[in-house]
């Protein structure tokens, strides 16, 4: 099975890139996306050539903010929004797609903003998100893909030093919050067959960032450890582009 999955950093505007052809191109059976920034009419008009896909959808309430989807060749037995927390479910964040064999989760987790604003709001949404995917976990193991806005190691981010406990994405509490997801069993698929490698997933569109791959890995794919020996390959495409995010793959036998 193979499965990609993208922040696309606006759905209506990348579809007018090469979008088309990349996902041709990767053919996954399962692509997830990240910050769409429309609603669902939106997102169903612009995906109107995914002819050979379900589509799911979670749109924010907000207009233009967070959204996520998952596209599926094979239809899964049913697909959930939201995490059932009132205060977390109106941004359009989590989608869960259950298939014979384990349960997909696809997740856009919310930034904390420039001035870290949301920074407590991000910690209680980290703990209440491990609870969600710990009980999903008692019945099948778990695909948890997306974007998890979080640098973990000092590997995954050019600039640790200069950022740590400055910026969005690389503060103790969002670290603890990720190393609360590792210790309680899930593993980073990248980093299991890629211990060492220097690679992101997020380039920023200024300063010739991909060019000069000065950028963070803060797109992951967290795996059950039950599925963990059934990874075959996994990676980051960097060569699409139409997004300050690359798009992430991951094959599995499942």
């Amino acid at each position: 099975m193979k499965l990609i999955s993208w922040n696309v950093n606006g759905l209506r505007a990348i579809v007018q890139k090469d979008f088309f052809e990349d996902i041709k191109r990767m053919d996954p059976d399962v692509l997830c996306l990240q910050e769409t920034k429309a609603q669902d009419n939106e997102v169903t008009k612009a995906l109107t050539q995914f002819s050979n896909y379900n589509i799911y959808i979670n749109s924010a309430d907000k207009k233009g903010y967070s959204g996520t989807v998952i596209l599926s060749k094979t239809k899964p037995m049913s697909v959930v929004n939201d995490m059932d927390v009132a205060k977390h479910d109106k941004e359009g964040r989590v989608i869960c797609a259950e298939y014979p064999n384990f349960y997909l989760v696809n997740v856009y987790v919310p930034n904390s903003g420039q001035q870290l604003e949301r920074l407590d709001y991000r910690k209680q949404w980290d703990t209440d998100f491990l609870k969600y995917l710990k009980h999903l976990e008692k019945k099948k193991p778990l695909i948890v893909e997306g974007d998890f806005n979080v640098a973990h190691q000092p590997i995954d981010l050019k600039n640790d030093k200069a950022n740590y406990n400055k910026t969005a994405g690389y503060t103790q509490i969002e670290i603890d919050g990720m190393n609360n997801f590792i210790k309680a069993g899930f593993k980073d698929a990248f980093r299991k067959l890629y211990p060492n490698k220097v690679a992101y997933t997020y380039l920023s569109y200024r300063f010739k960032a991909r060019e000069r791959n000065i950028g963070w890995r803060i797109d992951y794919f967290l795996i059950s450890k039950l599925l963990v020996d059934k990874i075959e390959k996994v990676g980051i495409l960097i060569e699409y582009y139409g997004s300050d995010h690359c798009p992430i793959n991951l094959e599995i036998n499942l």
